[in-house]
C-alpha cells in the first residue's frame, strides 16, 4: 500500500503533509520512498539537503532533518556491516577451491570478512583465483588431500600466514568414469575415489581439529552430495564415499563437541560444475531436465557457497552433526508414485 501511494501522483500530497521548505521536503519524501523500498541512494537523499530550509540551523524543522539523516546513514551502515561481518575475523582453510564450488565458496567468504587459504592440485587455476580475491584477502598453495604430509603443511602454513584457523572446509573430490555396471567396476579406481572423497575429508578433520582444540572452537564443514542419501544416483565408488563422508561427520561431530569444535556436513543436488557436466555430459541448460521439485529453480554453486556461510558463521552456534541438504525437496519426494503431479 505504501508504495503504491508513493508512486501515484496522489502521493506527492505527502509533500504537503510534511513541511512546506521546498527541496528539505524531497529530502523527506525519499526517505519514504526508502522505507517503501523504491531504489532511492543515499546519495540521492542527501543531494537534496544541499538548499536551505526555513528557519536556519535552530528551527524544528532542521533537527528533524538532521535526525533523519543519521537515522539513516546509521541504518545503512549498520545494515551493511552486518552483511560483511558475518564471517568477520574468521580465517578458513579450503579444499579443492581452484574452480567450481571451492572457488565460490572462497568467493563468499572473503565477501563477508574472511581470510582464505585456497588448496588444490590444480596450482594455475588456483592462483588466478587467489589473484581475483587480492593477496590481502586470499592465498593459494598446493594440496594433494589424498597426502598427510600435504594436509598437514596446508594447516600449518595456515597457522603460520594467520595465526590460527576457525573454518575448515573439506571439498575436494572426484567423480570416475561412471561405469554404471558394479562388473566393470575397477578395485583401483573405487579406491581413487575413496582415497580423495573420504580419505581426504578425514585428513581435513584430523588436522584441523588437531589446531582446533586447544582454542575450544572450529567449524568444519564437509561437502556430500545427495548421493550420499539415497542410491542410484552416481558411480558406486561416489555413492559410497559420500555415504561415508556423513557417517564420518556425525562420528566427528559426536567426538569434537567436547572441545568446542562443530562438524557438519553439506549435501546438494547435482550443481553445474566442469566435474559434473563431464560426468553428466551436461550442456549448459542440461541441469533442467534433472528432476529437482522446485520448478523452474536450478542449484547454483552461489547456493552452496551460501549455505556454507551460514554453517561457518556464529549464526549456525548450535548446529553440529547435521547434514544441511540443498536438493530443493528431492530426497524427500517419489516422482514414480505421481501422487502430486507436476503439470
Amino acid at each position: 500500500m505504501v508504495k503504491e501511494a508513493i508512486r501515484k501522483p496522489s502521493g506527492f500530497l505527502i509533500r504537503h503533509a510534511l513541511v512546506e521548505s521546498g527541496r528539505y521536503t524531497d529530502f523527506l519524501v525519499h526517505m519514504l520512498w526508502r522505507c517503501a523500498g523504491i531504489e532511492v541512494t543515499i546519495r540521492d537523499c542527501l543531494w537534496t539537503s544541499s538548499l536551505p530550509i526555513q528557519g536556519g540551523r535552530s528551527s524544528i524543522q532542521h533537527k528533524v532533518y538532521k535526525g533523519i539523516v543519521n537515522i539513516c546513514i546509521m541504518a545503512d551502515l549498520s545494515s551493511k556491516a552486518q552483511v560483511a561481518k558475518r564471517l568477520e575475523g574468521k580465517v578458513a582453510l579450503i579444499t579443492g577451491a581452484a574452480q567450481g564450488i571451492g572457488a565460490c565458496i572462497a568467493r563468499e567468504f572473503v565477501h563477508h570478512g574472511a581470510k582464505v587459504v585456497c588448496v588444490d592440485i590444480k596450482q594455475e587455476l588456483g592462483r588466478s583465483v587467489c589473484d581475483d580475491l587480492g593477496t590481502e584477502n586470499a592465498s593459494f598453495l598446493y594440496c594433494d588431500v589424498t597426502k598427510e604430509s600435504d594436509v598437514e603443511n596446508a594447516i600449518n602454513h595456515t597457522i603460520n600466514k594467520h595465526g590460527k584457523l576457525d573454518i575448515m572446509i573439506n571439498n575436494a573430490g572426484i567423480v570416475d568414469e561412471g561405469k554404471t555396471s558394479i562388473l566393470d567396476n575397477d578395485l583401483c579406481d573405487f579406491e581413487r575415489v575413496m582415497r580423495v572423497n573420504l580419505s581426504g575429508v578425514f585428513l581435513g578433520i584430523k588436522h584441523a581439529a588437531r589446531v582446533m582444540i586447544p582454542t575450544r572452537s572450529g567449524s568444519i564443514i564437509n561437502l556430500g552430495s545427495i548421493s550420499g542419501s539415497i542410491g542410484g544416483i552416481t558411480s558406486h565408488s561416489y555413492s559410497s564415499s559420500k555415504h561415508a563422508v556423513v557417517g564420518l561427520t556425525r562420528n566427528a561431530a559426536a567426538e569434537l563437541g567436547k572441545h568446542g569444535i562443530r562438524v557438519n556436513c553439506l549435501s546438494s543436488h547435482v550443481v553445474l560444475t566442469p566435474s559434473s557436466q563431464n560426468f553428466f555430459n551436461f550442456g549448459e541448460e542440461g541441469q533442467s531436465r534433472v528432476y529437482t521439485n522446485l520448478e523452474g529453480m536450478v542449484l547454483k554453486p552461489e547456493d552452496l557457497a551460501n549455505a556454507a556461510v551460514y554453517l561457518a558463521s556464529d549464526e549456525a552456534r548450535f548446529m553440529s552433526g547435521h547434514n544441511l541438504m540443498l536438493d530443493g525437496g528431492f530426497t524427500v519426494t517419489n516422482p514414480a508414485f505421481g501422487l502430486f503431479s507436476r503439470f
